[in-house]
């Protein structure tokens, strides 16, 4: 066992672990129970700490330097405020059932990667940041003696009771009510700023189901309004795109030369997944350790020392990061022609001499998706009649019909040179 652990485990028989936080958001927040406590003191969610929540928004919003670990705070404690609000109702929510939701959504993102979701679609393939979330909460319930079993049984949403598996996962659950609401905050985007204790306080539970009783129509008519305006104000901010699409391009660089034998700068734990092939299907215990030892530091240390790395192509994206001298980019509701892009790819080689398939990292075209409101999973308002009806229909806004579209934009990156 990690030596680290041992100590995270010890610490179970300490006294006083029923602490309080001060937040910037909510104030003073309360460690509910003393397995809350050992979970939050593991070395696991201590990750956290080194895990931006916004990846590289900071090189926009300045502010936006909030971590993981606040946010995973934060919903702990908008959880508390659910579980009284739903009793309050007469919804019956048993003492086991508040903890496991206490631990579910504590640990709800706790598979996160380094800058959250660049490893995704880079040094790691094939499996997602929830399922290595899962694979860390079943490993901590293992050291935990089966503490964690129903937490687990409700993350998987495989628990009889389906409304708490929508507190933690729907559209309107705890993780979003927290995050945009916090991502506003740091960022400074009052569009952001929705009632996240309304919203609260007007959930219910209806035929199994979490809804909103109706006098509450008008605050989730804001929070999806403001869902799609941080989407495209923050989390789809051009200039992010570019940083977080460097990133990726500089880890998958990166990865190419360790596969080609380079030598490489790096940590132990970075240097594990650079140099083998990490996917869903060899996802150890062991790849689960090193995982836990990779964080936002490793990543940044790295890409500063690359700056100087004899490969052009590393180099070259590790400075455009290190010194903030990012690509130019291109938003259009069209997708671009290939022959353009092929273009912009020829005209770059030139002018940076690199091959072809080496200007790809510098010059490239994708898509995003802006989807505020997916009325496949509806968000139910409880009449006074005691009748339900998705929000889209229930509501007099007719712009929130519009919200349930997917919006697509293309958009292309190349270097600012003339």
């Amino acid at each position: 066992m990690h030596p680290l652990k041992k100590v995270s485990i010890l610490k179970k028989k300490t006294p006083n672990k029923l602490k309080i936080l001060n937040d910037p958001i909510y104030g003073f927040i309360q460690i509910p129970n003393s397995i809350i406590f050992d979970l939050i003191e593991h070395p696991y969610f201590q990750r956290l700490r080194r895990i931006a929540q916004m990846g590289f928004s900071n090189l926009v919003y300045p502010g936006a330097n909030h971590t993981r670990f606040q946010h995973a705070i934060g919903c702990i404690h908008l959880m508390q405020k659910a579980v009284r609000v739903l009793r309050f109702k007469q919804i019956e929510i048993s003492k086991d059932e508040e903890v496991a939701l206490y631990i579910a959504i504590l640990l709800h993102d706790i598979g996160h990667g380094a800058f959250s979701h660049a490893l995704e679609h880079s040094i790691v393939s094939g499996i997602s940041h929830e399922e290595i979330s899962l694979k860390f909460i079943k490993k901590l319930n293992e050291e935990f003696d089966g503490e964690l079993d129903l937490a687990i049984t409700i993350f998987e949403g495989k628990y009889h009771r389906k409304f708490l598996y929508q507190l933690i996962s729907s559209q309107l659950d705890i993780d979003r009510l927290d995050y945009l609401k916090r991502d506003s905050f740091f960022t400074g985007v009052t569009e952001g700023n929705i009632s996240s204790d309304r919203l609260i306080v007007m959930m219910n539970v209806k035929d199994d189901e979490l809804v909103i009783e109706k006098k509450g129509i008008y605050s989730v008519e804001k929070f999806l309004i403001a869902r799609r305006l941080m989407y495209w104000q923050v989390y789809l901010h051009k200039t992010g795109l570019v940083a977080e699409n460097m990133l990726v391009n500089v880890l998958r660089r990166a990865k190419e030369l360790a596969e080609n034998g380079v030598d490489l700068y790096a940590s132990s734990a970075l240097k594990y997944f650079l140099y083998n092939q990490i996917n869903k299907d060899n996802f150890t215990d062991n790849t689960l350790e090193m995982f836990s030892n990779l964080d936002d530091y490793d990543i940044l240390s790295a890409i500063k020392e690359w700056t100087n790395h004899s490969d052009k192509v590393l180099s070259l994206l590790s400075k455009i990061i290190v010194d903030r001298e990012l690509l130019r980019i291109e938003i259009q509701k069209t997708n671009f022609e290939e022959a353009d892009v092929q273009k912009k790819i020829q005209k770059f080689s030139k002018k940076l001499k690199l091959s072809a398939k080496e200007t790809s990292y510098f010059v490239f075209s994708q898509r995003i998706i802006n989807q505020a409101y997916n009325s496949e999973i509806p968000i139910l308002i409880l009449n006074k009649n005691g009748k339900l009806k998705d929000i889209a229909k229930a509501s007099d806004q007719l712009n929130l019909q519009a919200l349930t579209k997917p919006v697509v934009k293309y958009f292309i990156c190349y270097p600012k040179y003339k």
